[in-house]
């Protein structure tokens, strides 16, 4: 969030992109700002008008992030306590991706999918890969397959798979697969990829350790008789 809270700081043209762009994502909030300290109320008191040290010993980046207020319906909250983790994910994002598509960089995202909509995702790659945009490129990793879409959004060479066995990691992307391999540009890529034809497929045994818990458990009972 560190970086979202600098651009709110500079009050600035980028800032009320950032602004704009969290209000966007979230269309159920007014307002995002970051504001004086004496705009926060914090009950610092116990019942014995006693500080309380938790308040008293806050750092100061977490005092900054308490200092992020979002506004619904009127009432202002700070965003810290009252927003979920999707919303602050997406505040704390912001920064980079306007940053990013105002000055053509290049910006690298692990999960990006992880605590935020699918349809937000989505809307977020978007903006990269749009005609629109000529200068910037973001990098990614998801596990949402609702983003492996050739019919609307990527071409084969953009989609890249993490495979993993015992020996070795394999990248490789999309567009390795041809024609004859049953893959084209109106190919169904999340179906393909369900049936496990594309690899990168987990393969978990869970079911042992559900097993295990059952066996332990049916010893101690024979034990105990």
């Amino acid at each position: 969030m560190k970086k979202t809270i600098e651009l709110m700081k500079n009050k600035g043209d980028l800032q009320q992109k950032v602004v704009e762009f969290i209000k966007n994502a979230d269309l159920y909030m007014d307002n995002f700002e970051y504001v004086d300290m004496d705009q926060i109320k914090i009950d610092d008191r116990t019942e014995n008008e006693k500080p309380d040290e938790e308040v008293l010993n806050m750092r100061e980046k977490l005092m900054e992030q308490i200092r992020l207020v979002s506004t619904y319906k009127g009432v202002k909250v700070p965003s810290l306590i009252f927003d979920s983790t999707g919303t602050k994910k997406i505040a704390a994002l912001a920064s980079y991706i306007i940053e990013g598509l105002e000055n053509g960089r290049i910006l690298i995202v692990d999960e990006l999918d992880s605590s935020i909509h699918f349809k937000i995702t989505r809307a977020i790659v978007a903006m990269f890969n749009n005609e629109l945009n000529t200068n910037a490129q973001m990098i990614f990793t998801v596990h949402d397959i609702n983003l492996m879409d050739c019919k609307r959004m990527f071409r084969k060479e953009q989609i890249w798979f993490v495979h993993k066995d015992q020996d070795r990691v394999y990248v490789y992307s999309l567009a390795d697969f041809t024609a004859q391999q049953g893959v084209r540009d109106t190919t169904d890529i999340m179906e393909k990829y369900r049936k496990g034809a594309l690899g990168a497929l987990p393969d978990p045994e869970l079911i042992n350790s559900l097993l295990d818990i059952k066996g332990n458990k049916k010893g101690e009972v024979a034990d105990e008789e």
